[in-house]
């Protein structure tokens, strides 16, 4: 049995890259390892005017708020009789995705794109990029939906 990792990162992509994970291991008959990467400097909220400590009990109930979120996906698989874990890690997002890829054997990376322009790609660069240029599987790019305009979504 193969294992998909799809990374997610909970925007307005996650369902469909989701779905589109669940359809693929479904026909293959392949495990998904759901995978959420929380940013590794926590402490880098600027802004609040309130001091530290609520600085601390915000990321910390964003995070308890993605790691419930992570596992609702994870569970709802489930419930389509898919075998999904859901992994929840801190570090910086394409180094994590591939030492996750590696960690786990995954045959394929399913992960989305925002469809954000090239310039931005450019300036900015990009997890799904990163992911295909540094990394040694494959991946599958699943993009944003487009509406009427061509605009993502």
């Amino acid at each position: 049995m193969s294992t998909l990792l799809v990374p997610v990162d909970f925007s307005d992509v996650t369902d469909r890259v989701v779905e589109v994970a669940a359809r693929l291991a479904a026909a293959l008959g392949s495990r998904v390892r759901l995978l959420h990467v929380a940013d590794p400097d926590l402490d880098g909220f600027f802004g609040y005017e309130a001091g530290p400590q609520v600085v601390r009990d915000q990321v910390a109930a964003e995070l308890r708020e993605e790691h419930r979120a992570l596992h609702r996906f994870a569970d709802r698989l489930g419930t389509q009789g898919l075998e999904a874990e859901a992994l929840f890690v801190q570090g910086t997002t394409v180094e994590t995705i591939l030492e996750q890829a590696d960690k786990i054997d995954a045959e394929l990376i399913v992960l989305g794109s925002h469809g954000h322009g090239a310039l931005r790609r450019a300036l900015l660069g990009s997890v799904s990029e990163g992911v295909m240029q540094r990394g040694s599987r494959p991946v599958l790019i699943v993009p944003a939906r487009k509406d009427e305009t061509g605009e993502g979504a």
